[in-house]
């Protein structure tokens, strides 16, 4: 593909130099094809995944196939999405069977000679969705199976607008709809009550297990930045508190969650093209990142309270199978009441219960967990009354808080957030202490440390079952890692940290040494310090 324009480009290579036949080269300015191996090559070595950008339903303004092939184009415009031409780019015609085949075997063509993960699929919408459905995606999976498959359908009704696009083939689609129920509630200040039913509409409308492979995003670059949506005449202290907020339900909802540059720092930007300014020189460092910097998130913090929150929140995602890969369940919506949303996620031993308020003051509430039917009945029974629930979170909730009545009582004040991780339950209401166990190690890209030990509650040995750790007060390499576990009074254990890589079924690493023993307190909470990894 050659370069279109000399003077400029489509933001994120949407105007190809298509030509008939292609000679699937790779754009100049960005290297060689050999180039983009060693890319994708040194991506898989550090634990990461490369995604391809692609689009079929257009070339480049000036594209040769345009001249080449005139006859692939559509020439009248109908003045629906799919026939029209978007924004003057040369519409293909796939439903010309020559077209399909030369798109469809364009894609093929980068799938087998690259070792793709994914596929970023520009304008699905603007494409009909027979053509994904009978030869883009069952031509892009034989030439590469298992490649992830993700359209760019810009709809922010509802989730029954993406369905057909997940009925085509596509694995995930970017959750427009959802991210506006974010900005309503959120970014603009209103009722929870719009998230959580954005989010029991997808839900209810695509099942549990599209909904954890849908795209959930803040911004991009075709929207406003979420800092911008609230608008002038906000203090930034409040829109610093709904970006927090924001943020959190972003980690914590059913969902992959996404990250245009920036949202770690609080960019400001509105819309195009001020949400696509350089990323600065200074962000790159500790330095740059704690002084305050023009266009960028202030009230009461700087780019590094955000970019610290968001690298907190991506560990607990990261420590807690519950947060991306968990059950879901509502707790709690305001229903025109205190402006509260709470909701459980549950995966195996890891379960957790998110709580924000959103208010201007303080709220309590109970949340019942043994009367809900979202909840599994295994889960029910390891949630007994004196379970106590730990919050991972540290930004400003109550420490813990325990089951009584088959409820969760939780007060927050406003503005928080809490994401509180169960412990053991103590069985029919008997006592329990909270021992945070921590320790020192350093960790490589995607590792993270987790505590496995002789009891149940450490996960009897069984690596499967270790307790996820959250990382905190990092120097480089090395982190200070902790896990609190709910158990019973003046019990000893026996135990270890292991180290576990992102990707499931990788090898694990366990300490050296003999195993670390620790006996709990017979009453109260304690922290066991591990020092460093041995």
């Amino acid at each position: 593909m050659g370069l279109v324009n000399g003077n400029s480009c489509g933001y994120h290579g949407y105007w190809p130099d298509y030509s008939s036949p292609d000679d699937t080269a790779v754009e100049p300015k960005f290297g060689t094809g050999s180039d983009l191996s060693g890319l994708i090559s040194d991506l898989k070595a550090g634990g990461q995944k490369y995604i391809m950008d692609m689009v079929v339903n257009h070339a480049g303004y000036g594209a040769r196939v345009v001249s080449q092939q005139p006859g692939w184009f559509h020439s009248n415009c109908s003045g629906d999405e799919i026939n029209c031409p978007l924004a003057g780019l040369p519409d293909f015609r796939q439903e010309d069977s020559a077209v399909a085949a030369y798109l469809t075997n364009l894609s093929k063509s980068w799938t087998s000679a690259y070792a793709i993960d994914a596929i970023r699929m520009d304008t699905v919408k603007h494409v009909p969705n027979s053509y994904w459905q009978n030869s883009w995606v069952p031509g892009v999976l034989a030439a590469r199976p298992n490649t992830f498959l993700l359209g760019e359908a810009f709809l922010s009704g509802s989730a029954s607008q993406l369905k057909p696009f997940l009925d085509a083939g596509f694995d995930s689609t970017f959750n427009f709809p959802l991210r506006q129920a974010l900005v309503d509630s959120l970014g603009k200040g209103g009722s929870l009550d719009r998230l959580a039913a954005g989010m029991q509409d997808t839900l209810g409308t695509l099942g549990l297990d599209r909904t954890l492979l849908q795209t959930n995003l803040l911004d991009n670059h075709d929207v406003p930045r979420f800092v911008n949506e609230p608008g002038s005449g906000v203090a930034e202290s409040e829109i610093r508190t709904r970006y927090g907020l924001a943020l959190g339900a972003l980690m914590t909802l059913p969902g992959i969650p996404q990250l245009y540059y920036g949202n770690e720092l609080g960019m400001y930007g509105g819309s195009d093209p001020d949400n696509r300014r350089d990323m600065p020189s200074w962000a790159w460092t500790d330095t740059g990142r704690s002084s305050a910097q023009t266009n960028f998130l202030a009230g009461g913090g700087t780019p590094k309270t955000t970019y610290d929150l968001t690298k907190k929140l991506i560990g607990l995602r990261k420590g807690n199978e519950a947060l991306w890969k968990g059950n879901y369940a509502e707790l709690w919506r305001p229903n025109g009441g205190q402006n509260v949303f709470a909701f459980y996620r549950g995966s195996g031993t890891s379960r957790v219960v998110v709580v924000m308020n959103s208010s201007a003051s303080s709220a309590s509430v109970s949340l019942d967990l043994q009367g809900n039917a979202g909840i599994s009945t295994s889960d029910k029974s390891a949630l007994g009354n004196g379970t106590v629930f730990s919050d991972l979170l540290g930004a400003g909730a109550p420490a813990s808080a325990t089951v009584s009545g088959g409820k969760l009582p939780v007060t927050l004040g406003a503005g928080r957030m809490a994401v509180y991780r169960a412990g053991t339950s103590s069985g029919g209401g008997g006592s329990t202490v909270s021992v945070t166990y921590q320790v020192s190690a350093s960790t490589s890209y995607g590792q993270n440390l987790y505590l496995v030990g002789d009891r149940s509650e450490l996960g009897a040995w069984n690596t499967d079952s270790a307790v996820p750790m959250t990382s905190s007060a990092c120097s480089g390499t090395v982190c200070t890692w902790k896990a609190t576990v709910s158990l019973p009074p003046s019990v000893a254990t026996a135990f270890k940290f292991i180290k576990k890589p992102g990707d499931s079924g990788a090898a694990v690493t366990w300490e050296g040494g003999n195993n670390r023993t620790y006996t709990s307190p017979s009453s109260g909470t304690a922290t066991y310090s591990g020092g460093s990894w041995q």
